[in-house]
């Protein structure tokens, strides 16, 4: 469950002990705007969180893959591991033998990085050819209060213009 916070004995820095819904927001923003003005109204906002529901995953396209792509990326990739290994190697090895070593090194991690690029490519038969960038994100967040302050907070939320989402928009 994690170390306790200080002072509050069994329970996580992460969680709250029998945490209530004070409000939900359609964006971080607003949410982060309702728990600022808790703190400017000298309300104990470590009893407060904000959490993100309703995760949904996004998938961004960023181009298509070809073989010749694919060749490329894994050669980049072999060359940077290449280098560093070389540079290491170099580290226990005399003077005389770093640029040998290191380019030694670069050439094996390039086709290395090409080959396994190409076998991986070839692996997926075709099912996936197209390169992408995935994010997690939330929809909605909802600040959460600890159930001894909920109704303090409520009043304190209720002075801030737009502070309390209406729940039927």
């Amino acid at each position: 469950m994690g170390t306790p916070a200080p002072g509050r004995p069994g329970t996580s820095p992460l969680g709250l002990d029998f945490p209530q819904s004070l409000a939900v927001y359609d964006d971080y923003a607003a949410a982060q705007k309702a728990v600022d003005f808790l703190s400017d109204s000298k309300f104990p906002v470590e009893q407060c969180m904000i959490v993100g529901t309703d995760l949904k995953r996004i998938e961004r396209i960023t181009g298509r893959l070809t073989t010749s792509r694919v060749a490329v990326g894994g050669l980049l990739s072999g060359l940077w591991l290449g280098v560093f290994v070389g540079l290491v190697l170099s580290l226990f090895s005399d003077g005389e033998s770093f640029w040998t070593t290191v380019v030694a090194t670069t050439i094996f991690g390039g086709a290395f990085g090409i080959i396994w690029a190409l076998v991986g490519y070839a692996a997926t038969r075709g099912q996936r050819d197209f390169s992408s960038v995935t994010q997690v994100v939330a929809t909605k967040y909802e600040v959460l209060v600890e159930h001894k302050s909920a109704a303090q907070a409520r009043e304190l939320l209720a002075q801030l213009p737009g502070g309390t989402p209406n729940p039927f928009a």
